[in-house]
């Protein structure tokens, strides 16, 4: 799994104590008034790996080209390093023109005086052609996200897809997977035994089929199970559900019980992303930010639904980042037309699909995308099935902060170990962190104030 996904996780964390101080007189570092030969200085940070930041300073560029007058200073980072950079940036009032923020750093943000309302610099905007999901993360009316004014455009959309090694089943005589009905549980747990080899002969397993981080996989099993983190007023914890601690022991039953994933050893020595690349596990999630990074692998993959619990449906993370202006900007204006090219137009749009970092957020853009069935992955409506369908939104970003979200992802080594069950487990948990959860519907509503 990527180090920028978890680090993205930890961000609200690290920004929560900041938000709580921060006023609105924040200034923007980079933006000026406009200079000789009435040129505007923006500044835009964002985060990622190396093709993304490739694609993005690539696109930068063209939007340069496109307004000459305007200059872009562009200040990257790594996942790991983002956080602390913002962080800093918000306490040293300098908050970049342009910047990534998280959605569920939006309420924050905006009761804070970080982000500006961007609506009326964005009423040209094809609403009706981008990702409706992806925009109303962004919108807020001080109450409600979803409803109310646009204080961002996303970044992206991005569906957490699962993908399969083709030539794995193919070498083993295993028929493929079928791309519309997902496998049960118990067919998930079949295939994946079929699929553990001991390819060499010396005792020791080779080929596992599958080995699944829990912070960013277990959502896919708990909701098709027909349970959450939440209920559905997001105020109150709701692991203690049976349905989620059946579906965690799954999840940690496919290491101890039927042995499908590495051992905690075997993890140690090789993690299962350097084993997928390797083509040594047959199963692995897949993001579109993965797409030119998979393009090296040495073997064929496509994508497919996850397993389905007892709903009998598929389920996983819907994810994205927004892209938005800071209040403190001097050059507004400019600063929102950054954003749109980047988010909305067909020339940025198109620029970023081509590096194989993102899905389209142009939604003709991406049918088209997704029909050509002769780049990998082939199936890449599984991506769109996901935004139009079946993806939903991560738990932490549906509350003020996710410090109660990270604190069952902090303590849960010792269920995936095995040495707890996941019953003893979520009845110890939901009260510590239903404790959190109501100190940060406090921290809302004073924020408001």
């Amino acid at each position: 799994m990527k180090k920028s996904l978890l680090a993205a996780m930890a961000a609200t964390i690290v920004l929560g104590g900041v938000i709580a101080g921060c006023s609105s007189n924040s200034q923007t570092e980079g933006s000026t008034e406009a200079g000789q030969g009435g040129t505007k200085q923006l500044s835009f940070m964002f985060r990622g790996g190396p093709e993304e930041q490739k694609a993005y300073e690539a696109t930068v560029k063209k939007f340069e080209a496109d307004h000459p007058d305007v200059k872009v200073k562009i200040i990257t980072t790594t996942g790991d390093q983002y956080a602390t950079k913002l962080k800093a940036a918000i306490t040293g009032k300098s908050v970049p023109d342009v910047f990534y923020f998280d959605p569920g750093d939006l309420r924050a943000y905006v009761n804070a005086g970080v982000l500006k309302d961007i609506t009326e610099y964005v009423k040209d905007v094809d609403f009706d052609n981008i990702w409706k999901r992806g925009v109303d993360i962004y919108r807020y009316d001080g109450n409600n996200v979803g409803q109310g004014s646009i204080y961002g455009l996303p970044k992206d959309v991005g569906p957490f897809a699962l993908g399969y090694n083709k030539d794995m089943f193919t070498a083993a005589g295993i028929p493929l997977p079928d791309k519309e009905k997902p496998y049960t549980w118990d067919e998930f747990i079949k295939v994946n035994q079929q699929l553990v080899k001991d390819t060499n002969g010396d005792g020791k397993i080779d080929q596992y089929g599958t080995g699944f981080n829990v912070n960013w996989a277990l959502q896919a099993f708990v909701w098709s199970n027909g349970a959450d983190w939440l209920d559905a007023t997001n105020t109150k914890v709701t692991i203690d559900d049976p349905k989620f601690a059946e579906a965690l022991q799954y999840f940690a039953d496919m290491q101890n019980v039927h042995k499908i994933t590495p051992s905690i050893e075997d993890a140690a020595t090789l993690d299962t992303y350097q084993r997928w690349m390797k083509g040594e596990l047959a199963f692995f999630p897949v993001g579109p930010w993965d797409l030119a990074t998979y393009e090296t692998l040495p073997f064929d993959y496509d994508l497919i639904p996850y397993p389905a619990g007892s709903t009998g449906k598929s389920a996983t993370f819907l994810g994205s980042l927004g892209i938005g202006v800071s209040s403190g900007s001097k050059n507004p204006e400019e600063a929102a037309q950054l954003v749109t090219y980047l988010t909305a137009s067909p020339e940025g749009m198109q620029q970023l699909v081509d590096a194989k970092v993102q899905i389209p957020n142009l939604i003709d853009m991406a049918e088209k995308w997704a029909a050509d069935t002769t780049t990998k992955p082939a199936n890449k409506a599984e991506f769109l099935r996901i935004v139009e369908d079946y993806g939903k939104p991560m738990p932490n970003t549906l509350t003020y902060n996710s410090e109660w979200y990270q604190l069952f992802f902090t303590d849960i080594q010792p269920v995936l170990d095995g040495k707890v069950t996941a019953a003893d487990y979520v009845k110890a948990e939901q009260p510590k962190m239903q404790k959190l959860l109501d100190k940060a519907v406090e921290q809302e509503a004073k924020s408001k104030k």
